[in-house]
């Protein structure tokens, strides 16, 4: 069996504690691969978007995320280009908020949303409908329901008895959603076993090696209250080239065979999903958008052409590679625990709370002294934060200045995407606001949680 490696060999991997990677030469450098566009020192500090994170966190407080509006629409900006025959639908379970859907309405991207609440958002700020996507494992009767009376532009089906629930809805609605199947294709992404989502064993989609995707359009196609539009393929996340998509195209392509055989029906769309992979720490080697076009353009070309299919729409899906480079995530320092022979344990104000990422499947991540520059040497650290959890931990090794203090502020990058999605109130702490920093200026597009917030909901409690 043919296995595709495209995150590379080093992601998601945990380098062993006894070996982790040598100290930068610079410890006040900031990779640019790794950090927004933006982002500088002036006087010493880190700025974003020409804003001191010293100011940032003297208005906003801290944790604080920080996204570089500029930074996120020029990605758009170039997907857009890239796929410029095709669509670009941003990924909205990576990071969404209402200026987020504005911003890539305004840059001219569709939108994905994976439930209920995320269309609420788009909906709450006039985004479109039709150029939104619906996805989502298990989409219940309201999600459908809302998502049919909206008028979204497709509906992403993910099992039999979602097609029976959207037929029956679409009937009794007087709509006729036109729809796309998600195809397991079989191919290993070698990336983390949580984000690899295209091998058979898993929740998502219609296994095509079984059958189960050729019955799935069988289906659609004897209910007229459905339009079948095409198939949809996601292989993973955080990945790096495109050799999961050329084989993941080939089986697509003979399902797509298999269609036309059987039912004399060419499907023309096809959605190829995302996961394109970003940098998080020095190495990693992001993939270019136009190269990504290029080589996806090469591959879906190529695999129609050798079974005399028309070449498809092409639709992506970017989600991380749009906004995750652009976001940082600022804390405090509190506490600093020398554990002699071992490591430095940084604590900071926030944790596990606001980046599930490094407990949930050992994501890596790159920081800086922000609020300062430093000449001390190099100490070999644990970043962690306040939370009742050993697992708490934030970055788990980094090279800091020896003389790191409390009150410092350090900043983490590439936090943009997920890491607010993800965000809970464990041991009842808030979740951080988002500001968005652009030319000079700073606004709150998310604002901070506060305690009232969360005893808002408590029955037993009045505010």
């Amino acid at each position: 069996m043919s296995r595709a490696h495209p995150a590379g060999s080093r992601h998601a991997d945990i380098l062993p504690e006894d070996h982790p990677m040598p100290p930068a030469e610079d410890l006040n450098a900031l990779v640019p691969a790794v950090w927004p566009r933006s982002a500088k020192r002036e006087e010493g500090a880190l700025t974003v978007g020409g804003v001191d994170v010293r100011d940032l966190a003297g208005e906003y407080g801290t944790p604080l995320y920080v996204l570089d509006e500029e930074d996120f629409r020029a990605r758009c900006r170039e997907y857009r280009a890239a796929f410029h025959d095709g669509d670009v639908h941003y990924a909205g379970k990576a990071f969404l908020c209402g200026a987020v859907a504005r911003w890539i309405d305004e840059e001219g991207l569709g939108l994905d949303v994976c439930s209920g609440g995320e269309l609420a958002v788009a909906l709450a700020v006039d985004f479109p409908p039709e150029k939104i996507t619906l996805h989502g494992s298990n989409k219940s009767i309201a999600e459908l329901t809302r998502a049919l009376e909206a008028g979204v532009g497709r509906i992403v089906v993910d099992s039999y008895e979602e097609i029976a629930r959207l037929g029956f809805l679409a009937d009794k609605l007087g709509k006729r959603p036109k729809v796309m199947v998600r195809v397991t294709t079989g191919v290993e992404a070698h990336t983390h076993e949580f984000i690899a989502t295209a091998h058979d064993d898993q929740k998502f989609g219609f296994a095509r090696s079984s059958g189960a995707a050729l019955e799935a359009v069988r289906r659609i196609l004897e209910l007229e209250q459905l339009e079948l539009v095409g198939l949809h393929s996601h292989i993973g996340s955080q990945i790096f080239d495109t050799d999961g998509f050329e084989v993941a195209a080939h089986r697509v392509a003979e399902l797509l065979v298999a269609i036309r055989h059987e039912h004399g029906v060419d499907l023309p769309e096809l959605d190829l999903g995302g996961g394109f992979g970003i940098a998080y720490v020095a190495g990693d080697d992001a993939p270019d958008p136009k190269r990504l076009a290029d080589n996806m353009r090469r591959i879906v070309a190529r695999e129609c052409e050798s079974y005399g299919l028309a070449v498809p729409r092409l639709t992506v899906e970017p989600g991380r590679g749009i906004v995750g480079p652009g976001g940082i995530t600022l804390y405090e320092v509190g506490t600093i625990k020398d554990v002699e022979g071992i490591r430095t344990y940084v604590s900071v104000d926030g944790g596990m709370s606001d980046n599930l990422r490094t407990a949930l499947y050992g994501a890596e991540y790159t920081s800086v002294l922000a609020s300062r520059v430093s000449e001390a040497g190099p100490m070999l650290s644990r970043m962690v934060g306040k939370h009742c959890e050993s697992g708490d931990i934030v970055v788990r090794d980094l090279w800091l200045p020896e003389d790191l203090a409390v009150g410092d502020l350090v900043a983490v990058a590439a936090t943009g995407a997920y890491c607010r999605s993800m965000a809970s109130n464990y041991n009842f702490v808030p979740r951080p606001a988002v500001v968005a920093v652009r030319d000079g200026a700073s606004r709150v597009i998310v604002r901070r949680e506060t305690e009232d917030d969360l005893l808002r909901l408590d029955g037993e409690v009045t505010r």
